[in-house]
């Protein structure tokens, strides 16, 4: 037995002529708000208020970004402002540690760099730059905890 599977699930019908529930509803709304605003403070004073509302509700209407209704990015960012957020303030060392450090591995490049005699490409001098950032996993925890202090 065959069954039909349904294709195009993630677009909606159209209802309205040219528009779905959705980008009627919005639009409806927004030209009756603007409606109301016209009335309610006559054509100078509503000028601005009703350009601001219009042009919500269009963007409501119509604009997709990420192929996502724009709704869903007002509500992630809404949630982003209400939400607790976490600082994480980390202590930088002093310069004159950092350019030790700095200098200490720049010597250890150019002795690997003699000990093959040969000129590293980019992508053997980017894997030696990782190699060195890497923690090395052979050794054993507490050694590694001890280098650090010293």
């Amino acid at each position: 037995m065959q069954f039909k599977v349904p294709q195009f699930l993630d677009i909606e019908d159209k209802i309205f002529g040219p528009f779905t529930f959705k980008q009627f509803v919005y639009l409806a709304g927004g030209g009756g708000l603007c409606y109301i605003l016209f009335k309610l403070l006559g054509f100078l004073g509503s000028s601005i208020p009703v350009l601001a509302v219009a042009g919500f509700s269009l963007i409501l209407a119509f604009y997709r970004p990420n192929n996502k209704p724009f709704l869903n990015m007002i509500e992630a960012s809404v949630k982003y402002a209400m939400q607790d957020k976490l600082y994480i303030w980390k202590r930088r060392k002093n310069t004159k540690e950092y350019r030790q450090e700095e200098e200490k591995a720049m010597e250890l490049k150019t002795k690997m760099m003699q000990k093959n005699g040969k000129r590293l490409s980019g992508s053997k001098l980017r894997d030696l730059a990782w190699s060195l950032d890497v923690l090395d996993l052979k050794k054993p925890v507490s050694t590694q905890s001890e280098e650090k202090s010293q």
